[in-house]
């Protein structure tokens, strides 16, 4: 609330005059509107929206869930796709800086799929990821953290180094943090869920992008929420 604070002696309110330490004091209420706010959604190909029409994408989705639910404050959200197909982590810390405009008060960042897909040293990820959130730090933005999990044929010694990285990253940084991009289909391999994902098994169809945005949508709530 914005409180106006009124310690006149004679005051008129409503065309009545008011005089006395009785009514010296009048607090006049009115609610307090909330900044609007621009997310970037920081990402690959999983936020990008690869082989999806526009509206199925995760932005589109994120957006309209986020306009049915909203916040108690009314605050008004615009998410960006910051999403590159093919995008890796270096990749990510190349174009952080530029995709920080002014405007962009959040960012969720979901990127190491492609760090995978090309077998990178996990020690360069992990550099990679830090300078993003380096960055995000140095703009004032805060981050909602997707972490990324590799598959056990890359080696148990592989695995650990590299599925430490954004659980360890987001401690360091004080973000927001979520295991896993679809974490809101049950935590189940892909694989296993065919219905869910397109023909190449790596990217979820419109319903995937639905339940992952349904699981997602609270925890973007709470970035909104700490940007205040």
């Amino acid at each position: 609330m914005r409180i106006g604070l009124y310690l006149k002696g004679f005051m008129t309110y409503g065309g009545l005059a008011l005089r006395g330490k009785a009514l010296a004091l009048l607090l006049v209420a009115t609610p307090a509107l909330a900044e609007p706010l621009t997310i970037a959604a920081f990402g690959d190909s999983l936020t990008q929206g690869y082989g999806l029409i526009e509206q199925e994408g995760f932005v589109p989705q994120l957006r309209l869930w986020l306009a049915e639910h909203g916040d108690e404050l009314g605050t008004e959200v615009t998410v960006i796709n910051a999403g590159v197909s093919g995008d890796t982590t270096a990749g990510g810390l190349a174009r952080v800086d530029w995709t920080l405009t002014p405007d962009v008060g959040a960012m969720i960042v979901a990127l190491g799929g492609n760090d995978l897909l090309r077998g990178i040293d996990p020690a360069q990820s992990r550099a990679n990821m830090r300078g993003i959130l380096q960055a995000a730090q140095a703009h004032g933005v805060q981050v909602l953290l997707i972490g990324m999990q590799a598959p056990g044929n890359y080696g148990p010694a592989y695995k650990a180094e590299f599925d430490a990285i954004w659980p360890e990253l987001s401690a360091e940084f004080d973000t927001l943090y979520v295991d896993s991009f679809f974490a809101g289909l049950g935590g189940a391999d892909p694989a296993g869920l065919r219905d869910l994902f397109q023909a190449d098994g790596i990217h979820p169809n419109a319903e995937g992008v639905r339940r992952i945005v349904a699981a997602l949508g609270p925890e973007v709530q709470a970035l909104i929420k700490k940007t205040r």
